[in-house]
This record gives structure tokens, sequence and C-alpha cells, in this order.
């Protein structure tokens, strides 16, 4: 169950770069970003070692830029609002018997938050942290 577990929110938190019709106000800049993740699972018997991850985020993508997993069509974006410079939502996958919630501030050139996952009774918690590297390359 822990690969399964592990699987689902490793697909939901790399959609961080997915795009999801939300209002112009996004707080996400376009550039060249560079994304931590650092998950904890309450009883593993070992810490899983952080992933990092560049991605570019257009200006198409910034206007963008909700939690959503496009890969999976299982999983459905719930609530989500922009409050300034904070991302906040809830994910649901019912398949996977898996839901979360999740929230990210930016702060001009990084990001930080964390998401929290319940698949079918296991805990987990993903901390992110970001910053800016500059523009896309080309």
């Amino acid at each position: 169950m822990k690969t399964r577990t592990l699987a689902v929110t490793l697909l939901v938190a790399a959609a961080l770069t997915a795009p999801a019709a939300i209002a112009e106000t996004n707080p996400v800049k376009p550039g060249k970003w560079q994304w931590t993740m650092q998950m904890e699972i309450p009883g593993m018997p070992f810490k899983m070692p952080p992933v990092k991850f560049t991605h570019c985020v257009t200006e198409e993508d910034a206007k963008s830029a909700i939690p959503q997993n496009q890969k999976d069509k299982d999983c459905k974006l719930g609530e989500y609002e922009v409050d300034g410079q904070t991302i906040r939502w809830t994910v649901e996958c019912p398949k996977q018997k898996t839901t979360g919630k999740g929230e990210i501030t930016y702060d001009g050139d990084s990001m930080t938050g964390k998401m929290e996952m319940d698949a079918d009774g296991q805990m987990m918690t993903t901390k992110y942290s970001g910053k800016r590297l500059g523009d896309c390359d080309k």
C-alpha cells in the first residue's frame, strides 16, 4: 500500500505545474522554477529523500497554475482559492481512496507550502519549497 500511496502523492504533487482554469490574480511569476518536495509518512522506517525538479512556467501557466493532475483523470481538483499570494486547494482521487488539501504561498521569486494527503487511512505530508531561477531557456 505504501508504494501506491507514494505514487498517488507524487502524481498529485508533481502536478504543481499543470494548468487549470482560475482567476487572473494568480501570484505565480513566469520563468524557470526549481521546486523541492520532501515527503513525510508516519511509521515509515526511513526518511524519504527530497525530490527536486525544474520547470518552465510560461505566461499561460502563470495565469492558471493551480495544482491539478492532468495525467490522472481519476483525481479531481475540489475547492480552491487564491488569497493574495497564497493558493489553497483540495483534491480527491476516489478510485485510489485518496483525499488531500494543500497550500502554497508565493513571495516574489520564492515559494513554500505543504500538502496533506489521506490515502485510504495512511496519512502523509509533502512540504514544498521553490525558487525562480530566471527566464526560461529558449
